[in-house]
């Protein structure tokens, strides 16, 4: 690798490669710490299960965003649970009994070496929001059924994370359902 800028989390470089006939090759890759994600996931006296997210400002997009909460790896050599649960009080105000790994994912293969790694939260106990920076600071939690936030994947629910996330909880609440 080539460093041709450092940021505050990331580092562009450009790296030398081959290919799997031989070939050689550059490309520049943003190289990443890598990301944790949990969705929130709570039930009704009824048993209808809910979600919390985040709609936070997104500058990249200078738009608000709705997402699960998730945070990037930043502090050295902190267990991914740790790092989970910590995005959890920061972003929703929430701290989770029991976090259990939904996917492991690359993100954007194509550019960065990011891997995003997806909990499910549960057992979820109310405590005070922790913000950081200024996504935090002007955020708003969201409390929806699982069922509405399923719904406004692809109209107000666009970022990646967020979709899997949801998704893959729908799957295992259906398949859990069918045993």
């Amino acid at each position: 690798d080539r460093e041709v800028h450092r940021g505050h989390i990331w580092r562009v470089v450009v790296g030398d490669f081959e290919s799997p006939d031989g070939e050689r090759f550059q490309r520049d890759i943003v190289r990443s710490p890598g990301a944790v994600a949990a969705v929130p996931l709570l039930f009704d006296a009824e048993g209808v299960p809910s979600v919390v997210l985040v709609r936070q400002y997104r500058a990249v997009f200078d738009e608000m965003v709705l997402e699960i909460p998730a945070g990037m790896r930043d502090v050295a050599d902190e267990p991914l649970e740790t790092t989970a649960s910590r995005e959890l009080i920061e972003e929703v105000g929430l701290r989770a009994g029991a976090l259990e790994p939904l996917v492991t994912y690359y993100p954007s293969p194509g550019m960065a070496d990011s891997v995003l790694h997806v909990f499910l939260a549960t057992d979820l106990d109310p405590t005070d929001r922790d913000t950081h920076g200024p996504e935090e600071m002007h955020s708003e939690v969201i409390h929806l059924p699982l069922a509405d936030a399923i719904a406004m994947i692809g109209t107000e629910i666009l970022d990646s994370k967020t979709i899997i996330g949801l998704l893959l909880v729908e799957r295992r609440l259906r398949t859990a359902d069918t045993r």
